[in-house]
């Protein structure tokens, strides 16, 4: 019978399952479990990515599968919405309100108002927090962000200087006429605090000649109502509260934006939340 010559014996052999050797007597056997357990792990690999299995909270994957993957992901950012100002150049406190109106939906999908008193101008927003208009605003002479109480019942003879504020918050603005049966947009009617044309019916205030200014030192003027150009009132104002409820933010001239109207930083927000999300990336390919 043919045999194989000392020096062969023990040979490994090549083919599809590696690491076998060849012994003396013809029969074969592994000296590690080699394609076996190859086999085994191939499929339980398998298995994790199918299921997408985790443990305590963190993927079951080898660290260079994910960091594979990772490496090319997009950042993702959350799903924050904005409010688009156009060309607008809004303050910090007016950018803060119209992006968390946008994104909490506070505006309860109706048009929206936001009167910035520190920089006397208006804002009109659509619902989906798009702006539509904005204009130089006259406000109450007074600096404050609340009402006297009862002042809406008292003769506007009465109201002192000091009393003439245009009050901060949240208003839903209401469609309706004044003592004088002009047309006017109802900011606080318990407090008689209108938005309306203005009116220049007492030539040494110089109301036309204060909204042309550029500067805002001169926007106070009124005895608490905003006043507003006439085109911008019947192009923007008025349209907002015709057909359906407007909401009005009046920003505050002392108390902070978020006590206002308890608000929320988006921007803020948003980078947090896109720092966790990198930091998580940096965690896994660290795995």
């Amino acid at each position: 019978m043919w045999r194989r010559r000392p020096e062969e014996r023990g040979v490994r052999r090549g083919g599809p399952f590696l690491g076998l050797r060849v012994a003396d007597d013809g029969h074969v056997a592994l000296r590690r479990i080699g394609a076996i357990r190859w086999m085994l792990i191939v499929w339980a690999a398998a298995s994790v990515v199918v299921f997408g299995l985790t443990i305590a909270g963190s993927p079951v994957l080898p660290a260079a599968f994910i960091s594979s993957f990772s490496s090319q992901a997009p950042h993702v950012i959350p799903n924050t919405r904005s409010a688009d100002f156009g060309h607008e150049w809004p303050s910090p406190d007016a950018r803060h309100l119209a992006d968390w109106i946008a994104d909490s939906r506070d505006n309860e999908k109706a048009d929206f108002i936001i009167v910035d008193k520190r920089y006397a101008k208006v804002y009109v927003f659509d619902a989906e927090a798009r702006l539509r208009g904005a204009s130089p605003v006259l406000l109450g002479a007074a600096l404050g962000d609340d009402s006297v109480p009862g002042i809406g019942s008292r003769p506007i003879a009465e109201v002192r200087p000091e009393e003439r504020t245009t009050p901060a918050g949240r208003f839903v603005a209401e469609r309706g006429r004044n003592s004088n049966g002009d047309d006017v947009v109802w900011v606080d009617y318990a407090a008689a605090v209108s938005m309306h044309r203005v009116r220049a019916t007492q030539p040494s205030e110089r109301r036309l000649e204060r909204l042309a200014t550029p500067t805002i030192d001169d926007n106070r003027i009124s005895y608490g109502c905003i006043n507003v150009p006439v085109d911008f009132y019947e192009t923007y104002v008025r349209p907002a509260v015709a057909m359906h409820r407007a909401i009005v933010y009046v920003l505050p001239d002392f108390k902070p934006v978020q006590q206002v109207f308890g608000s929320y930083d988006v921007v803020a927000m948003r980078g947090q939340t896109a720092g966790t999300l990198r930091s998580a990336q940096r965690r896994i390919r660290g795995a």
